[in-house]
Order: C-alpha cells, then sequence, then structure tokens
C-alpha cells in the first residue's frame, strides 16, 4: 500500500532542496530519518517533517512502522515566486526573488 504527505509554500529554494531529496529517494525510513536528524542543514527539517508526516499517515492507517517503509517517490517543484524590490546603484531598484516549494512524498511498504 502507498502512503502520500505534502508540504506546501516551503519557504526554501527547490535547488536547494534538491540535492537533499535526491540522497534520500529509494532508501529505507529508518535510515532516511537518522540522516535527516543529524544532517547539519536548516533546510533539512522541512524534508524530515514531511517524512514523518508520511509515516504517521501510514501507522494511523494501516499500523506500519518506519523500518517497513521506503520511499517509492519524492519531489520537489516550484511553488510561488514572491517578487520585491532593493535599492540598487545610482538610484536604480534591483528586483529581487525570494522563491518557494512544494514538496510531496510517497511510501510504500515492504512487505
Amino acid at each position: 500500500m502507498n502512503f502520500f504527505a505534502k508540504a506546501l509554500y516551503i519557504r526554501y529554494s527547490p535547488f536547494k532542496l534538491r540535492p537533499i531529496v535526491d540522497v534520500i529517494r529509494g532508501k529505507n525510513v529508518q535510515v532516511v530519518l537518522n540522516l535527516l536528524t543529524t544532517c547539519n542543514l536548516q533546510r533539512a527539517v522541512p524534508i524530515r517533517k514531511m517524512v514523518e508526516s508520511a509515516v504517521a499517515n501510514a501507522k494511523n492507517l494501516q499500523q506500519m512502522q518506519a523500518a517497513d517503509l521506503v520511499i517509492k517517490d519524492i519531489r520537489v517543484d516550484h511553488g510561488p515566486t514572491y517578487k520585491y524590490f532593493k535599492p540598487g546603484a545610482m538610484g536604480r531598484a534591483n528586483l529581487q526573488k525570494k522563491r518557494s516549494s512544494h514538496m510531496s512524498i510517497e511510501l510504500q511498504s515492504i512487505k
């Protein structure tokens, strides 16, 4: 059986989240949670919370444990980009972009 979770409007750029996601794709969930808990990056926190949410969904629906699950699919997509202006040289205004992300995960049972 498959279990899903989503995290929307994450205030990190998808370009910064995708390298972390590429490392954990296809691995056992217990190994992934240990890796993300000990990871010293602030941007790993929303990914860890999303994985924990999917594990909680699996536990609530089918009484599955984290050791019995594997990450089938995890993706980081673009969210809305917030645009604003900051002062630039010679009185000009420079456009700044604050990117956000939408993440989704699908867990699959091993058994």
